[in-house]
Protein backbone atom coordinates (compact mmCIF):
# COMPACT_ATOMS: atom_id res chain seq x y z
CA UNK A 1 0.00 0.00 0.00
CA UNK A 2 1.50 3.24 -1.20
CA UNK A 3 1.93 6.26 1.12
CA UNK A 4 -0.29 9.55 0.56
CA UNK A 5 2.09 11.90 -0.90
CA UNK A 6 2.89 14.34 1.89
CA UNK A 7 3.47 11.28 4.43
CA UNK A 8 6.14 9.65 1.62
CA UNK A 9 7.66 13.08 1.56
CA UNK A 10 7.89 13.29 5.35
CA UNK A 11 9.67 10.04 5.38
CA UNK A 12 11.99 10.48 3.03
CA UNK A 13 12.89 14.19 5.03
CA UNK A 14 13.08 12.11 8.04
CA UNK A 15 15.45 9.37 6.10
CA UNK A 16 17.97 11.85 4.86
CA UNK A 17 17.73 13.59 8.41
CA UNK A 18 18.74 10.51 9.91
CA UNK A 19 22.04 10.28 7.99
CA UNK A 20 22.52 13.61 8.10
CA UNK A 21 22.19 13.87 11.84
CA UNK A 22 25.10 10.81 12.45
CA UNK A 23 27.69 12.62 10.29
CA UNK A 24 27.23 15.96 11.62
CA UNK A 25 27.45 14.56 15.27
CA UNK A 26 30.33 12.51 14.55
CA UNK A 27 32.09 15.78 13.02
CA UNK A 28 31.18 17.37 16.10
CA UNK A 29 33.50 15.37 18.31
CA UNK A 30 36.78 17.28 16.78
CA UNK A 31 35.38 20.56 18.93
CA UNK A 32 34.69 18.49 21.90
CA UNK A 33 36.04 19.51 25.52
CA UNK A 34 35.21 19.11 29.59
CA UNK A 35 31.75 18.34 29.77
CA UNK A 36 29.31 16.23 26.83
CA UNK A 37 28.62 19.09 24.96
CA UNK A 38 30.62 20.08 21.62
CA UNK A 39 31.65 24.19 20.73
CA UNK A 40 30.62 23.78 17.15
CA UNK A 41 27.53 20.87 16.68
CA UNK A 42 26.55 21.37 12.83
CA UNK A 43 23.97 18.63 13.60
CA UNK A 44 21.93 21.37 15.64
CA UNK A 45 21.74 23.03 12.19
CA UNK A 46 20.31 20.06 10.08
CA UNK A 47 18.12 19.76 13.05
CA UNK A 48 16.55 23.34 12.68
CA UNK A 49 16.32 23.78 9.36
CA UNK A 50 14.07 20.50 9.07
CA UNK A 51 11.98 21.93 11.44
CA UNK A 52 11.51 25.16 10.20
CA UNK A 53 10.87 23.72 7.04
CA UNK A 54 9.18 21.36 7.57
CA UNK A 55 6.98 23.30 10.92
CA UNK A 56 6.71 21.48 14.59
CA UNK A 57 4.57 19.38 13.54
CA UNK A 58 7.83 17.08 13.06
CA UNK A 59 8.63 17.84 16.50
CA UNK A 60 8.85 14.43 17.97
CA UNK A 61 9.54 12.29 14.88
CA UNK A 62 13.08 14.12 14.76
CA UNK A 63 13.32 13.26 18.50
CA UNK A 64 12.41 9.78 17.59
CA UNK A 65 14.85 9.80 15.05
CA UNK A 66 17.56 11.31 16.90
CA UNK A 67 16.87 8.82 20.01
CA UNK A 68 17.37 5.83 17.47
CA UNK A 69 20.56 6.61 15.87
CA UNK A 70 22.11 7.55 19.46
CA UNK A 71 20.76 4.03 20.32
CA UNK A 72 22.31 2.38 17.66
CA UNK A 73 25.69 4.16 17.64
CA UNK A 74 26.03 2.96 21.79
CA UNK A 75 25.28 6.39 23.18
CA UNK A 76 22.58 5.94 25.09
CA UNK A 77 21.83 2.44 26.11
CA UNK A 78 18.25 1.86 27.92
CA UNK A 79 19.74 -0.99 30.22
CA UNK A 80 21.25 1.56 32.40
CA UNK A 81 19.46 2.86 35.25
CA UNK A 82 19.73 6.28 34.40
CA UNK A 83 18.14 5.29 31.36
CA UNK A 84 15.44 8.04 31.44
CA UNK A 85 17.97 11.05 32.11
CA UNK A 86 19.76 9.56 29.10
CA UNK A 87 16.65 9.94 27.01
CA UNK A 88 15.34 13.29 27.91
CA UNK A 89 19.19 14.33 27.27
CA UNK A 90 18.69 13.54 23.73
CA UNK A 91 14.79 14.44 23.23
CA UNK A 92 14.80 17.93 25.29
CA UNK A 93 16.77 19.94 22.39
CA UNK A 94 14.37 18.99 19.60
CA UNK A 95 11.64 20.02 21.99
CA UNK A 96 12.86 22.90 22.64
CA UNK A 97 13.81 23.93 18.95
CA UNK A 98 9.92 22.69 18.22
CA UNK A 99 8.99 24.99 20.67
CA UNK A 100 10.75 28.32 19.68
CA UNK A 101 9.68 27.32 15.77
CA UNK A 102 6.20 27.38 16.71
CA UNK A 103 5.93 30.25 18.78
CA UNK A 104 7.96 32.17 16.25
CA UNK A 105 5.88 31.19 13.29
CA UNK A 106 2.55 31.64 15.37
CA UNK A 107 3.39 34.74 16.83
CA UNK A 108 4.71 36.38 13.61
CA UNK A 109 2.17 35.44 11.25
CA UNK A 110 0.73 38.09 9.17
CA UNK A 111 3.06 40.92 11.07
CA UNK A 112 4.90 41.94 8.53
CA UNK A 113 3.24 45.09 8.15
CA UNK A 114 4.03 46.15 11.78
CA UNK A 115 7.69 46.56 11.17
CA UNK A 116 10.77 45.14 9.48
CA UNK A 117 11.44 43.28 12.87
CA UNK A 118 8.37 41.40 11.35
CA UNK A 119 9.12 41.17 7.99
CA UNK A 120 11.18 37.95 6.35
CA UNK A 121 14.04 37.04 6.95
CA UNK A 122 13.68 38.19 10.14
CA UNK A 123 11.87 35.55 11.83
CA UNK A 124 14.43 32.66 10.99
CA UNK A 125 17.12 35.10 11.87
CA UNK A 126 15.55 35.11 15.55
CA UNK A 127 14.32 31.74 15.80
CA UNK A 128 17.73 30.28 14.98
CA UNK A 129 19.18 32.58 17.66
CA UNK A 130 16.43 31.67 20.06
CA UNK A 131 16.49 27.76 19.64
CA UNK A 132 20.03 26.98 20.89
CA UNK A 133 19.25 29.26 23.65
CA UNK A 134 16.05 28.03 24.36
CA UNK A 135 17.95 24.23 24.57
CA UNK A 136 20.67 25.34 26.89
CA UNK A 137 18.52 26.20 29.14
CA UNK A 138 16.11 23.57 29.32
CA UNK A 139 19.32 21.77 30.29
CA UNK A 140 20.33 23.28 33.44
CA UNK A 141 17.46 21.18 35.51
CA UNK A 142 19.92 18.00 34.50
CA UNK A 143 22.78 19.73 34.75
CA UNK A 144 21.41 20.38 38.48
CA UNK A 145 20.25 17.00 39.51
CA UNK A 146 22.85 15.05 36.96
CA UNK A 147 25.82 16.83 36.84
CA UNK A 148 28.03 13.38 36.51
CA UNK A 149 26.59 12.83 33.27
CA UNK A 150 28.65 15.40 31.95
CA UNK A 151 31.68 14.86 33.44
CA UNK A 152 31.54 18.17 35.81
CA UNK A 153 31.53 18.42 39.60
CA UNK A 154 31.45 22.36 40.22
CA UNK A 155 29.31 25.09 39.72
CA UNK A 156 31.67 26.97 37.73
CA UNK A 157 31.93 23.62 35.42
CA UNK A 158 28.14 23.46 34.99
CA UNK A 159 27.49 27.44 33.55
CA UNK A 160 30.87 26.88 30.84
CA UNK A 161 29.29 23.27 29.77
CA UNK A 162 25.75 25.34 29.22
CA UNK A 163 27.75 27.67 27.72
CA UNK A 164 29.36 25.34 25.60
CA UNK A 165 26.42 24.25 24.87
CA UNK A 166 24.52 27.53 23.41
CA UNK A 167 27.59 28.55 21.19
CA UNK A 168 27.85 25.07 19.64
CA UNK A 169 24.15 25.48 18.58
CA UNK A 170 24.63 28.59 17.94
CA UNK A 171 27.51 27.90 15.25
CA UNK A 172 25.81 25.00 13.90
CA UNK A 173 22.55 26.34 13.51
CA UNK A 174 23.77 30.01 11.84
CA UNK A 175 26.35 28.09 9.66
CA UNK A 176 24.81 24.95 8.49
CA UNK A 177 21.12 25.81 8.74
CA UNK A 178 20.84 28.52 6.02
CA UNK A 179 22.90 26.85 3.11
CA UNK A 180 20.51 23.70 3.57
CA UNK A 181 17.31 25.99 3.04
CA UNK A 182 18.57 27.72 0.11
CA UNK A 183 19.34 24.11 -1.05
CA UNK A 184 16.01 23.13 -0.75
CA UNK A 185 14.30 26.17 -1.87
CA UNK A 186 16.23 25.60 -5.30
CA UNK A 187 15.33 22.26 -5.63
CA UNK A 188 11.58 22.66 -4.63
CA UNK A 189 11.42 25.27 -6.77
CA UNK A 190 8.88 27.58 -4.80
CA UNK A 191 11.98 30.95 -4.72
CA UNK A 192 11.63 31.52 -1.16
CA UNK A 193 15.45 32.91 -1.16
CA UNK A 194 16.98 35.37 -3.80
CA UNK A 195 20.27 36.39 -4.14
CA UNK A 196 20.25 40.62 -4.46
CA UNK A 197 22.21 41.59 -7.20
CA UNK A 198 25.18 44.38 -6.35
CA UNK A 199 27.33 46.03 -8.34
CA UNK A 200 31.17 45.11 -8.59
CA UNK A 201 32.23 48.70 -6.37
CA UNK A 202 29.86 47.60 -3.83
CA UNK A 203 31.13 43.80 -3.63
CA UNK A 204 34.94 45.33 -3.70
CA UNK A 205 33.99 47.87 -1.03
CA UNK A 206 32.51 44.70 1.04
CA UNK A 207 35.59 42.09 0.38
CA UNK A 208 37.86 45.07 1.28
CA UNK A 209 36.38 45.76 4.57
CA UNK A 210 35.99 42.32 5.47
CA UNK A 211 40.00 41.51 4.73
CA UNK A 212 41.00 44.89 6.31
CA UNK A 213 39.03 44.02 9.51
CA UNK A 214 40.93 39.79 9.64
CA UNK A 215 44.14 41.72 8.83
CA UNK A 216 43.80 43.97 11.99
CA UNK A 217 42.21 41.65 14.30
CA UNK A 218 45.46 39.14 12.99
CA UNK A 219 48.01 42.11 13.89
CA UNK A 220 46.17 43.20 17.02
CA UNK A 221 47.32 39.19 17.97
CA UNK A 222 50.81 39.43 16.40
CA UNK A 223 52.23 42.97 18.73
CA UNK A 224 50.50 40.33 21.86
CA UNK A 225 46.85 41.69 22.29
CA UNK A 226 45.16 38.36 21.31
CA UNK A 227 43.06 37.72 19.20
CA UNK A 228 40.29 40.57 19.38
CA UNK A 229 36.96 40.15 17.66
CA UNK A 230 35.81 43.69 18.00
CA UNK A 231 36.98 44.49 13.70
CA UNK A 232 36.30 41.62 12.18
CA UNK A 233 32.71 42.68 13.85
CA UNK A 234 32.78 46.05 12.65
CA UNK A 235 33.26 44.18 9.31
CA UNK A 236 31.41 41.60 9.49
CA UNK A 237 28.43 43.85 10.20
CA UNK A 238 29.25 46.40 7.68
CA UNK A 239 29.01 43.00 4.90
CA UNK A 240 25.71 42.16 6.44
CA UNK A 241 24.27 45.58 5.85
CA UNK A 242 25.18 46.42 2.71
CA UNK A 243 25.11 42.46 1.02
CA UNK A 244 22.26 40.60 3.04
CA UNK A 245 22.09 37.86 4.84
CA UNK A 246 23.71 35.96 1.63
CA UNK A 247 26.65 38.19 1.64
CA UNK A 248 27.05 37.94 5.19
CA UNK A 249 26.94 34.25 5.87
CA UNK A 250 29.84 33.95 3.23
CA UNK A 251 31.65 36.14 5.07
CA UNK A 252 31.14 34.39 7.58
CA UNK A 253 32.06 31.11 6.11
CA UNK A 254 35.43 32.31 5.61
CA UNK A 255 35.81 33.29 8.96
CA UNK A 256 34.72 29.93 10.12
CA UNK A 257 37.16 28.40 7.73
CA UNK A 258 40.35 29.92 9.40
CA UNK A 259 38.72 29.65 13.24
CA UNK A 260 37.44 26.26 13.32
CA UNK A 261 40.17 24.33 11.89
CA UNK A 262 42.75 26.00 14.17
CA UNK A 263 40.44 25.29 17.50
CA UNK A 264 39.92 21.19 16.77
CA UNK A 265 43.88 21.10 17.89
CA UNK A 266 44.82 20.18 21.02
CA UNK A 267 44.18 23.43 22.93
CA UNK A 268 42.39 24.04 26.99
CA UNK A 269 38.61 23.81 26.88
CA UNK A 270 38.84 27.59 28.48
CA UNK A 271 41.19 28.95 25.45
CA UNK A 272 38.72 26.99 23.04
CA UNK A 273 35.24 28.64 24.60
CA UNK A 274 36.87 32.11 24.45
CA UNK A 275 38.08 31.33 20.83
CA UNK A 276 34.11 29.94 20.20
CA UNK A 277 32.49 32.87 22.02
CA UNK A 278 33.74 35.61 19.75
CA UNK A 279 33.16 33.18 16.77
CA UNK A 280 29.44 33.40 18.06
CA UNK A 281 29.34 36.70 18.54
CA UNK A 282 30.55 37.41 14.88
CA UNK A 283 28.00 35.04 13.02
CA UNK A 284 25.10 36.34 15.28
CA UNK A 285 25.81 39.69 14.47
CA UNK A 286 26.52 39.12 11.27
CA UNK A 287 23.55 37.12 9.90
CA UNK A 288 20.80 39.48 12.05
CA UNK A 289 22.44 42.07 10.68
CA UNK A 290 22.01 40.66 6.85
CA UNK A 291 18.86 39.83 7.54
CA UNK A 292 17.91 43.05 8.73
CA UNK A 293 18.99 44.62 5.47
CA UNK A 294 17.05 41.87 3.49
CA UNK A 295 13.90 42.70 5.49
CA UNK A 296 14.71 46.34 5.15
CA UNK A 297 14.62 45.83 1.67
CA UNK A 298 11.76 43.88 1.16
CA UNK A 299 9.73 46.19 3.37
CA UNK A 300 10.69 48.72 0.99
CA UNK A 301 9.60 47.02 -2.16
CA UNK A 302 5.99 46.28 -0.20
CA UNK A 303 5.99 49.99 0.32
CA UNK A 304 6.51 50.89 -3.05
CA UNK A 305 3.85 48.57 -4.45
CA UNK A 306 1.85 49.82 -1.96
CA UNK A 307 2.27 53.23 -3.34
CA UNK A 308 1.73 52.10 -7.30
CA UNK A 309 -2.13 50.89 -5.73
CA UNK A 310 -2.60 54.29 -4.00
CA UNK A 311 -1.65 56.00 -7.48
CA UNK A 312 -3.75 53.66 -9.23
CA UNK A 313 -6.42 54.24 -6.58
CA UNK A 314 -5.67 58.19 -7.68
CA UNK A 315 -6.48 57.58 -11.12
CA UNK A 316 -9.72 55.63 -10.39
CA UNK A 317 -10.80 58.09 -8.73
CA UNK A 318 -10.44 60.91 -11.46
CA UNK A 319 -11.92 58.51 -13.88
CA UNK A 320 -14.85 57.90 -11.82
CA UNK A 321 -15.00 61.89 -11.25
CA UNK A 322 -15.14 62.09 -15.49
CA UNK A 323 -17.09 59.23 -15.51
CA UNK A 324 -19.74 60.51 -13.65
CA UNK A 325 -19.41 63.80 -15.72
CA UNK A 326 -19.91 62.16 -18.90
CA UNK A 327 -22.77 60.06 -17.54
CA UNK A 328 -24.74 62.73 -16.19
CA UNK A 329 -24.57 64.66 -19.44
CA UNK A 330 -25.89 61.89 -21.00
CA UNK A 331 -28.68 60.20 -19.62
CA UNK A 332 -31.09 63.36 -19.64
CA UNK A 333 -30.91 62.50 -23.52
CA UNK A 334 -30.97 58.72 -23.25
CA UNK A 335 -33.99 58.89 -21.07
CA UNK A 336 -35.82 61.09 -23.72
CA UNK A 337 -34.60 59.07 -26.38
CA UNK A 338 -35.73 55.67 -24.34
CA UNK A 339 -39.01 57.19 -23.97
CA UNK A 340 -39.48 58.42 -27.51
CA UNK A 341 -38.42 54.89 -28.47
CA UNK A 342 -41.05 53.36 -26.73
CA UNK A 343 -43.54 55.74 -28.08
CA UNK A 344 -42.44 54.89 -31.41
CA UNK A 345 -42.84 50.68 -31.13
CA UNK A 346 -46.47 51.42 -29.46
CA UNK A 347 -47.16 53.87 -31.83
CA UNK A 348 -46.05 51.51 -35.11
CA UNK A 349 -48.54 48.44 -34.30
CA UNK A 350 -50.14 48.89 -37.51
CA UNK A 351 -47.46 50.26 -39.53
CA UNK A 352 -45.50 47.86 -42.48
CA UNK A 353 -43.63 44.50 -40.43
CA UNK A 354 -40.53 45.83 -41.40
CA UNK A 355 -41.32 49.30 -39.23
CA UNK A 356 -42.54 47.51 -37.03
CA UNK A 357 -39.30 45.61 -36.73
CA UNK A 358 -37.18 48.26 -37.06
CA UNK A 359 -39.48 50.42 -34.32
CA UNK A 360 -38.76 46.97 -31.53
CA UNK A 361 -35.13 47.08 -32.11
CA UNK A 362 -34.68 50.95 -31.59
CA UNK A 363 -36.91 50.71 -28.52
CA UNK A 364 -34.84 47.39 -27.17
CA UNK A 365 -31.41 49.01 -27.96
CA UNK A 366 -32.48 52.16 -26.11
CA UNK A 367 -33.73 50.48 -23.15
CA UNK A 368 -30.43 48.52 -23.17
CA UNK A 369 -28.44 51.56 -23.04
CA UNK A 370 -30.76 53.06 -20.05
CA UNK A 371 -30.24 50.21 -17.94
CA UNK A 372 -26.36 50.71 -18.51
CA UNK A 373 -26.15 54.09 -17.70
CA UNK A 374 -28.35 53.47 -14.84
CA UNK A 375 -26.10 50.90 -13.76
CA UNK A 376 -22.59 53.12 -14.25
CA UNK A 377 -24.85 55.91 -12.28
CA UNK A 378 -25.04 53.82 -9.40
CA UNK A 379 -21.48 52.41 -9.52
CA UNK A 380 -20.02 56.10 -9.97
CA UNK A 381 -22.41 57.58 -7.14
CA UNK A 382 -21.42 58.70 -3.72
CA UNK A 383 -23.93 56.40 -2.17
CA UNK A 384 -22.16 53.58 -3.29
CA UNK A 385 -19.30 54.56 -0.68
CA UNK A 386 -22.14 53.92 2.43
CA UNK A 387 -22.64 49.64 3.65
CA UNK A 388 -26.22 48.69 3.19
CA UNK A 389 -28.02 45.88 3.35
CA UNK A 390 -27.29 43.80 -0.09
CA UNK A 391 -29.33 40.84 -1.50
CA UNK A 392 -26.28 38.59 -2.40
CA UNK A 393 -28.83 38.18 -5.81
CA UNK A 394 -28.78 41.24 -6.81
CA UNK A 395 -24.87 41.20 -5.72
CA UNK A 396 -24.14 37.97 -8.22
CA UNK A 397 -26.00 39.70 -10.52
CA UNK A 398 -23.64 42.97 -11.00
CA UNK A 399 -20.71 40.46 -11.09
CA UNK A 400 -21.93 38.42 -13.64
CA UNK A 401 -22.64 40.95 -15.75
CA UNK A 402 -19.36 42.35 -15.45
CA UNK A 403 -17.90 39.00 -15.46
CA UNK A 404 -19.60 37.27 -18.51
CA UNK A 405 -18.17 39.21 -21.44
CA UNK A 406 -14.71 39.30 -19.75
CA UNK A 407 -15.02 35.75 -19.30
CA UNK A 408 -16.54 34.63 -22.53
CA UNK A 409 -13.44 36.72 -24.65
CA UNK A 410 -10.91 34.63 -22.41
CA UNK A 411 -12.68 30.82 -23.92
CA UNK A 412 -13.38 30.06 -20.45
CA UNK A 413 -16.91 28.69 -19.89
CA UNK A 414 -18.59 30.53 -16.31
CA UNK A 415 -20.89 27.63 -13.84
CA UNK A 416 -23.37 29.59 -11.55
CA UNK A 417 -24.79 27.61 -9.10
CA UNK A 418 -28.75 29.03 -7.84
CA UNK A 419 -28.68 32.08 -5.23
CA UNK A 420 -31.13 32.47 -2.35
CA UNK A 421 -32.73 35.51 -2.69
CA UNK A 422 -33.16 35.58 1.38
CA UNK A 423 -29.37 36.00 1.94
CA UNK A 424 -28.55 39.43 2.82
CA UNK A 425 -25.54 40.96 4.09
CA UNK A 426 -24.14 44.88 4.79
CA UNK A 427 -21.73 45.96 2.46
CA UNK A 428 -20.49 48.12 -0.56
CA UNK A 429 -22.08 46.63 -3.76
CA UNK A 430 -19.36 48.10 -5.60
CA UNK A 431 -15.97 46.68 -3.64
CA UNK A 432 -17.84 43.51 -3.29
CA UNK A 433 -18.05 43.50 -6.94
CA UNK A 434 -14.51 43.80 -7.08
CA UNK A 435 -13.17 41.57 -4.85
CA UNK A 436 -15.31 38.92 -6.44
CA UNK A 437 -14.29 39.94 -10.11
CA UNK A 438 -10.27 39.49 -9.09
CA UNK A 439 -10.82 36.54 -7.84
CA UNK A 440 -12.85 35.49 -11.11
CA UNK A 441 -9.99 36.60 -12.85
CA UNK A 442 -7.75 34.98 -11.16
CA UNK A 443 -9.36 31.33 -11.47
CA UNK A 444 -9.72 32.41 -15.45
CA UNK A 445 -6.11 33.05 -16.07
CA UNK A 446 -5.17 29.53 -14.60
CA UNK A 447 -7.84 27.53 -16.37
CA UNK A 448 -7.06 29.03 -19.84
CA UNK A 449 -8.97 28.08 -22.79
CA UNK A 450 -11.14 25.58 -22.52
CA UNK A 451 -11.53 25.97 -18.47
CA UNK A 452 -14.42 26.65 -16.15
CA UNK A 453 -14.71 29.18 -13.56
CA UNK A 454 -17.94 28.28 -11.13
CA UNK A 455 -19.27 29.94 -8.65
CA UNK A 456 -21.28 28.77 -6.00
CA UNK A 457 -23.08 30.37 -2.93
CA UNK A 458 -23.94 28.58 -0.01
CA UNK A 459 -25.40 29.22 3.58
CA UNK A 460 -23.33 28.37 6.54
CA UNK A 461 -25.47 28.83 9.77
CA UNK A 462 -24.94 33.00 10.27
CA UNK A 463 -22.98 33.53 7.27
CA UNK A 464 -22.72 33.43 3.51
CA UNK A 465 -19.88 31.38 1.35
CA UNK A 466 -19.54 32.79 -2.28
CA UNK A 467 -17.22 30.00 -3.41
CA UNK A 468 -14.64 30.63 -6.92
CA UNK A 469 -13.47 27.38 -8.22
CA UNK A 470 -11.35 27.20 -11.14
CA UNK A 471 -11.23 23.86 -13.50
CA UNK A 472 -8.37 23.58 -15.81
CA UNK A 473 -8.52 22.15 -19.35
CA UNK A 474 -7.59 18.76 -20.15
CA UNK A 475 -3.73 18.59 -19.77
CA UNK A 476 -2.97 22.07 -18.18
CA UNK A 477 -1.76 22.52 -14.62
CA UNK A 478 -3.49 24.91 -12.24
CA UNK A 479 -1.75 28.23 -11.42
CA UNK A 480 -4.13 30.20 -9.38
CA UNK A 481 -3.50 34.14 -9.27
CA UNK A 482 -2.43 34.94 -5.62
CA UNK A 483 -0.92 38.81 -6.41
CA UNK A 484 -2.15 42.33 -6.21
CA UNK A 485 -5.49 41.36 -6.82
CA UNK A 486 -6.08 38.49 -4.00
CA UNK A 487 -4.38 41.25 -1.60
CA UNK A 488 -7.42 43.51 -2.60
CA UNK A 489 -10.07 41.27 -2.40
CA UNK A 490 -8.70 39.93 0.84
CA UNK A 491 -8.66 43.36 2.23
CA UNK A 492 -11.95 44.21 1.13
CA UNK A 493 -13.44 40.86 2.27
CA UNK A 494 -12.28 41.55 5.32
CA UNK A 495 -12.83 45.28 5.84
CA UNK A 496 -16.55 44.03 6.09
CA UNK A 497 -16.05 41.77 8.23
CA UNK A 498 -15.96 38.34 6.53
CA UNK A 499 -12.91 36.50 5.51
CA UNK A 500 -10.88 35.53 2.22
CA UNK A 501 -9.49 31.74 2.04
CA UNK A 502 -7.77 29.64 -0.43
CA UNK A 503 -7.42 26.30 -0.81
CA UNK A 504 -6.75 23.12 -3.15
CA UNK A 505 -9.02 20.37 -3.49
CA UNK A 506 -8.52 16.93 -3.81
CA UNK A 507 -8.94 16.66 -7.81
CA UNK A 508 -6.36 19.57 -8.23
CA UNK A 509 -8.81 22.64 -8.73
CA UNK A 510 -8.63 25.22 -6.61
CA UNK A 511 -11.05 27.30 -4.61
CA UNK A 512 -11.54 30.73 -3.08
CA UNK A 513 -14.11 31.14 -0.66
CA UNK A 514 -15.43 34.65 0.37
CA UNK A 515 -17.36 34.03 3.95
CA UNK A 516 -19.58 37.37 4.97
CA UNK A 517 -22.02 37.85 8.05
CA UNK A 518 -25.64 37.68 6.94
CA UNK A 519 -28.07 40.77 8.32
CA UNK A 520 -31.83 40.94 8.03
CA UNK A 521 -34.40 42.12 5.37
CA UNK A 522 -33.12 44.92 3.69
CA UNK A 523 -35.17 48.61 4.33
Amino acid sequence: MALPRGRARDVALLALYALGFVLTHRLAAAWDGDGYYSLWFPAAGVRFALLWRAGARLTLPVAAVELGMDLLTGAVVLTRSDWFMLVSAVVRPVFAYGLIVFVTRRLLRGMESRGVMFTAPMPFAVAAVLAPIAASLAAIPQALLRPDLTGITDFRAMVLSLNAFAIGDLLGVLLVAPPLLWVADHISGKNRFTIRHRSAPILIESASVLGFGILLGVGLAWVGLGLQPAPVLVAIAWVGLRLGRFGAWCALLIVATIVLPFTATEMSTAARLNLHLGLATLVVTGYLAGSFSDAQARAREALARRDRLLFQAERLKTLRAMSVAVIHEISQPLSTLSIEARHLHESAENAPPEVVATAALIHAKATQLSELVRRLRRYGGRAVDEPTPLPVSALMDSVLALARPEISAAGVGLAVGRVDSNLIVLGQEVELAQAMMNLIRNAAQACGTGGEVSLVVEQEGETVRLCVENGCAPGRSSQPGMGVGTMIARAIVEAHGGTLVRATEKNGRVRATITLPLVGEPA
